[in-house]
């Protein structure tokens, strides 16, 4: 079923026109015609409202509202990932991937290794397409709310923001022991909580910035015993996250 994002959607708007790109997607990609069912979600109140298509036009397409349902597609911790800048398209991925795994905001950081340099209006136009992909990523794991891909930030900025908006800061680093430390960091985390975690770009935190970011608070942790790729950690602590907070919690 196709989901899209409207922000008129809602309980009191039983007739929704969508307009703009999402009316070439219902008509020529998907095809669907009048009497067929889409998903919609205003992405900010959690639920999601499945519409009839009542009418089709060049321009607009009319739904009308059948039925309203409380979804449950979100991670129940904010994950923010401050992800080192990589090298390429990397970002590309890792924005895709991470939004379907359930991140809450993505935050590129200018870290000391990062072969990729960024000025602010090169940043901004970069953001502006990561968001874009976050948007149609959203959209295809069918996400009641669209996570933010910020510009970049400094190292420093970022640690900042960590420590003014999360409960825990996390460091995967690949000089830490793969023991019992990393357990006691995850069992620490309850649902409700926020938590950002950084990770480095292809070289690595540089040892100023891991003790920087000790100093604001962060728990090392390992991802294991082999050395990830920039843009595969990210999504291995996400996939973590998955199954600490929904799949055992199920089990228990």
């Amino acid at each position: 079923m196709l989901h899209l994002f409207c922000a008129d959607a809602g309980k009191e708007k039983e007739i929704l026109e969508i307009t703009g790109s999402d009316v070439n997607h219902i008509r020529n990609v998907m095809r669907l015609k009048p009497g067929d069912e889409i998903s919609v979600s205003n992405g900010f109140d959690g639920r999601e409202y499945r519409y009839g298509i009542e009418s089709e036009e060049e321009t607009r397409v009319v739904c009308r509202l059948r039925f309203v349902k409380e979804a449950d597609t979100e991670l129940p911790v904010k994950v923010y990932l401050f992800q080192g800048l990589p090298k390429a398209d990397k970002m590309d991925l890792i924005v895709q991937k991470a939004v379907e795994l359930g991140v809450y905001s993505v935050i590129p950081v200018s870290m000391a290794r990062c072969v990729v340099k960024l000025d602010k209006a090169k940043g901004a136009k970069k953001a502006s397409r990561w968001q874009a992909i976050a948007q149609s990523a959203a959209q295809q794991s069918r996400r009641t709310y669209v996570p933010e891909v910020t510009e970049p930030m400094t190292m420093q900025e970022a640690l900042a923001f960590a420590k003014e908006k999360t409960d825990h800061i996390i460091l995967p680093y690949e000089l830490q022991e793969c023991d019992s430390s990393t357990n006691l960091v995850l069992d620490a985390i309850r649902p409700g909580e926020s938590i950002s975690v950084f990770i480095g770009p292809e070289g690595g935190f540089e040892p100023s910035e891991a003790d920087a970011a000790l100093e604001a608070g962060a728990k090392k942790i390992s991802l294991g015993r082999r050395i990830l790729r920039t843009e595969t950690a990210g999504l291995a602590f996400l996939s973590w996250m998955i199954y600490l907070m929904e799949i055992r919690e199920q089990k228990e």
